[in-house]
């Protein structure tokens, strides 16, 4: 079974945060998405997540390191971002 750990971005302490709002797998941060799952960590743990904490959700729910979004991507984040 592939652990939060196994992807790209998701270090031990992100990973923690992801089992403190009730993402335990891959497939749950998937399904959850990155801006969803941005949202939860930062209302339940982290006020002051910031945008490179969204860049590595959605690297890791793509499958890739943050540096390897498409800068479409990364332009969407950061406007989504900026909205909060």
């Amino acid at each position: 079974m592939e652990q939060l750990t196994d992807l790209p971005n998701i270090g031990p302490k992100l990973a923690e945060n992801l089992r403190r709002v009730g993402v335990d797998t891959p497939e749950q941060l998937r399904k959850l998405g990155a801006e969803n799952t941005f949202l939860q960590i930062r209302a339940q743990i982290d006020p002051a997540a910031c945008l490179h904490q969204l860049e590595a959700l959605a690297g890791a729910v793509e499958g890739v390191k943050k540096s390897l979004l498409p800068p479409e991507r990364k332009a969407e984040l950061k406007i989504w971002y900026r909205s909060l």
